[in-house]
Parts: C-alpha cells; structure tokens; sequence
C-alpha cells in the first residue's frame, strides 16, 4: 500500500500541529514503513482512512506520533559529553546539589548515562536527574531500564560491573539497569514546544539530535523553552553534528565545541 503525496501532506501538517516536527519531503518512505502496522491493525484500505482516525481519536494520534518519534540512540553516546559532566562534578563545592535534564531522552539510554557518572562521584542524595520525551512508548520503556545484551557494549566496564544486571529466563539476551538508578530518575512525558515550569532549574541540560527535526521558528521557540530551565552559569549540550548559528544565542556563550554556558537572562 503506497502513501500518496497528497496524504504524506496531511500526515506532516498533523505533525506539525501537534508537536512542532517539520518533516522534510524526503520523510515519506519513512512514514509510510512507521504507519504501516496501523493500517494492518485496522485492515484499512488506504492512509487516508487512517488519517480520518487519529483526526478523531487523541489515543490514535499518540500511537501515531509515538511510531514517528522513535529514534535511534545508545549508551555514552558521543563520550566526550559524559568526560564533561565528570570535570565539572569534580569542581563542585562540597554538599552543593547538581540537576541534569535530558530533555529527548527517547529509551533513556542517555539519561542513564548520566545517572551512572552522577552516582558514582556523588553521594545518592546529591543529585537528581529528570528525563523526558515527547514519546509516551519510549519513557514506558525507559522506565523499565531494560535493554537488549548488544546495547551494554558501549558502557565503560566499570559502569557494567556496578549498575547492569545480566538477564536470566524469560530476559535471557537482555540487561536491566540497577533499581538504585532507574528509580533515582524522573521520566516525564514532555513537549518542548511548550513553556516547562514544572521541572525546575538545572545545572546542565542536554539537548542533542531533537532541534533538527524543526524549521528556523519552532527551534528558536525549544531553544528558549529550554534555556529557562537553565541555571545562569549552566551548561547546554547540543550534539556534536549540530549548531546553533542560526538561532538568538545572546545568553549564551560557547564554552567548547556543542557545549553552550548560559551568561545572562536573555
């Protein structure tokens, strides 16, 4: 069954509308190869009998956007982020408090690694991480912290002794994260579009591989989403492939490469 042009537009306007996704023309194969087990579901005849779905049934439009949103992700990815976050812990005062928001955390492969650098410099009650995605799908599965055997191969073999559990039985091939961690983390379903007051301030907040999903408006309007969760004198973290050079940086100031210092309010 092949997704027509004309409906592949109506799939991007819906996507845009509800979570600010600007998808690219070139997205439509993927569409159609993500959507596909829907119609399969309802043995519909068409997309467009689909599209008429989800126009009225909100749980469909998440299970929709859910399937366009699932990204690829693994643990300590690009690791001189996590080398950061070290270098900085060790230049904290002595009790001080440290916040780290992931804010696309997709299956929580990031926001574990984060947890793991944090747990095992501080002490349990000194830190706290809060990991969100617009997926509803991805932080049910973050939460349960299980993984496929393959996913632990990125995880430095200090952090695997100490934090993931070798599956047995019916999780035979698999891993499950330590409860000291996967509890110790807040997974919130989360928009960026929209203004957060809930989640507080932090002192680092990473912010990789989600802005380029968006046209020029919609990443400026993440970008200052996100900045007023963030301390003055606190971190962003982009992706290494990314920038920000089109965007109003004016309170930021590049610390390193994809790592922005916040310096003022606006």
């Amino acid at each position: 069954m092949i997704l027509t042009k004309v409906d592949f537009h109506s799939f991007k306007v819906i996507i845009f509308h509800e979570i600010g996704m600007d998808l690219d023309d070139n997205k439509l194969n993927l569409v159609q190869s993500r959507l596909y087990s829907r119609i399969i579901h309802y043995q519909l005849e068409s997309f467009r009998s689909y599209l008429n779905i989800i126009k009225t049934d909100y749980k469909e439009m998440q299970i929709m956007v859910n399937l366009i949103t699932t990204n690829e992700t693994y643990f300590f990815r690009e690791t001189q982020h996590f080398d950061f976050i070290s270098s900085i812990i060790k230049k904290m005062k002595k009790n001080e408090f440290f916040r780290i928001w992931s804010a696309a955390s997709s299956v929580g492969a990031e926001a574990y690694s984060i947890a793991m650098i944090l747990d095992d410099l501080l002490n349990i009650n000194q830190w706290d991480v809060i990991a969100s995605d617009i997926n509803t799908q991805v932080i049910k599965n973050a939460k349960q912290g299980l993984y496929c055997e393959s996913w632990i191969d990125k995880i430095p073999l200090a952090y695997k002794t100490k934090y993931c559990l070798k599956g047995k039985g019916r999780f035979e091939g698999k891993f499950i994260i330590d409860r000291k961690l996967s509890n110790k983390i807040s997974f919130k379903t989360n928009n960026l579009t929209i203004l957060n007051t809930k989640f507080g301030k932090f002192n680092i907040i990473f912010l990789r591989n989600i802005l380029i999903y968006f046209n020029l408006e919609i990443k400026q309007k993440v970008l200052n989403n996100v900045l007023s969760n963030l301390n003055i004198g606190g971190y962003l973290i982009i992706s290494l492939t990314e920038n920000l050079e089109e965007l109003d940086t004016k309170c930021l100031k590049k610390y390193q490469n994809s790592i922005y210092k916040k310096v003022s309010h606006k």
